[in-house]
């Protein structure tokens, strides 16, 4: 989501996509102004805007508030995506206090399909064919109800040390590194050589982190078409959770929680050499490696295209001006906006029109070798090929998967026993 620059400089914008617990059923509420609404000066309209991480609106807000006189906006940003998940569902719980516009991030976007009574229909003939089609169609009911607007996607590439592949005997130049590894099972050969020349570094940052991107290329992981709960019996979700394991016992991962702060400090000290970077996660890699030389991205990702979080704005019923919020809404994601959200925080647009742009096309990215971001995103979306479907329910799984993944790191559990605490778990939340 970000615009002209030829080199967008990106803040840190942590996310915690996909390792997120959905915490208290949400119960069908009655409209409310709710404690929150906000009352501007008189003969204007206040509205509340909540989001988390980064998603590049500071400047475009300003922007509204001076084309539309009679509009007041106030930002509520939370630090970390878990952190807004839970003031959502306290207050969609509730029936009161939630903003006039709700950020909401992919995972957690199915359970709130089904609460479908709880937002506002924000469907518009005039904006159709805006977005890519499936990034609307995860937010459609089926009976046509369309509950948020595409903010960012997470095409996904490979960022890795240059300095740390050449001390490993392993061409540095990104074409030729995206030549190394088209699949997973090449990407982890080329780790175990990496780390037989190198030990002291791992080949990947996380566990989980890997984890998260094999299974996302996956179309029924967790859930079938039907929302029937299908992980215990799946094959592919039991052959990546023991690939993923094995690979770390083989000394391929950091085997540390992503987010942690472990996984930070792993930035600064060379301890790991590669990892998956859909847009928004380049500002995250700056800021933790803040003075470390030797970034770059290669135009490639295991297994073919891969897409890794993604947002949408949302318009409670508890708005008192849903009127107004659904235009701004509509406003803060249309293609122009969405070239300079990634301009401000490289989050990378779900915008049909944005994404041959110049500004996406053309931008490059200092701190990782002047690598031609805005290309090789744009390459990667092309390559995905399909959207993982994520029931109401997919979420609570992938929490209760990715606990299992950090006590085989921890060794607190064996890949068989971690395997069948997770089969536990599932029974729970089935």
């Amino acid at each position: 989501m970000d615009h002209h620059s030829p080199t967008p400089r990106r803040r840190t914008r942590l996310t915690a996509a996909g390792a997120l617990v959905l915490a208290a059923a949400l119960s069908a509420c009655s409209a409310s102004t709710g404690d929150e609404q906000d009352t501007g000066e008189e003969g204007t309209t206040t509205l509340t805007v909540a989001t988390f991480n980064e998603f590049g609106y500071e400047g475009l807000f300003e922007e509204y508030e001076a084309a539309n006189p009679g509009i007041q906006i106030k930002h509520k940003k939370s630090g970390t995506a878990p952190d807004h998940q839970d003031n959502l569902y306290t207050k969609l719980a509730a029936g009161s206090g939630l903003s006039d516009i709700e950020a909401v991030e992919v995972d957690w976007l199915a359970a709130l399909v089904e609460q479908s009574d709880q937002f506002v229909d924000l469907s518009d003939p005039e904006l159709e064919g805006r977005w890519l089609d499936w990034k609307v169609e995860a937010a459609t009911t089926d009976d046509g109800k369309l509950i948020g607007y595409g903010t960012d996607i997470g095409p996904e590439a490979i960022c890795y040390r240059a300095d740390l592949f050449e001390k490993a005997g392993l061409p540095t130049d990104r074409d030729e590194v995206a030549t190394l590894f088209p699949t997973w099972d090449e990407y982890f050969d080329v780790g175990r050589d990496f780390v037989a020349e190198v030990p002291d570094t791992a080949w990947f940052d996380s566990t989980g982190g890997i984890a998260q991107a094999m299974v996302n290329q996956v179309e029924y992981s967790f859930e079938d078409a039907d929302n029937n709960v299908i992980a215990a019996e799946n094959p592919e979700v039991k052959e990546i959770f023991e690939t993923v394991n094995e690979q770390a016992a083989a000394g391929l991962s950091t085997k540390t929680p992503q987010w942690s702060e472990d996984w930070a400090k792993a930035f600064q000290n060379d301890g790991f050499a590669t990892m998956p970077c859909p847009g928004w996660m380049l500002g995250v890699i700056e800021g933790n490696a803040s003075g470390v030389d030797g970034w770059d991205v290669a135009n490639v990702f295991p297994g073919g295209g891969g897409n890794w979080g993604g947002s949408y704005l949302t318009v409670p019923t508890q708005s008192a001006h849903p009127e107004e919020a659904k235009a701004l809404a509509a406003w803060l994601t249309a293609p122009e906006q969405q070239l300079k959200a990634f301009e401000s925080k490289g989050t990378f647009p779900s915008q049909v029109e944005a994404l041959d742009d110049p500004a996406l096309t053309g931008a490059t990215e200092e701190f990782f070798n002047d690598a031609p971001v805005g290309q090789i995103l744009a390459d990667r979306a092309e390559a995905v090929e399909l959207a993982p479907h994520k029931g109401p329910k997919w979420g609570d799984i992938h929490t209760a998967w990715q606990q299992a993944i950090q006590r085989v790191d921890q060794g607190q559990e064996s890949i068989d026993e971690a395997w069948q605490s997770f089969l536990a778990d599932l029974d729970r939340i089935s």
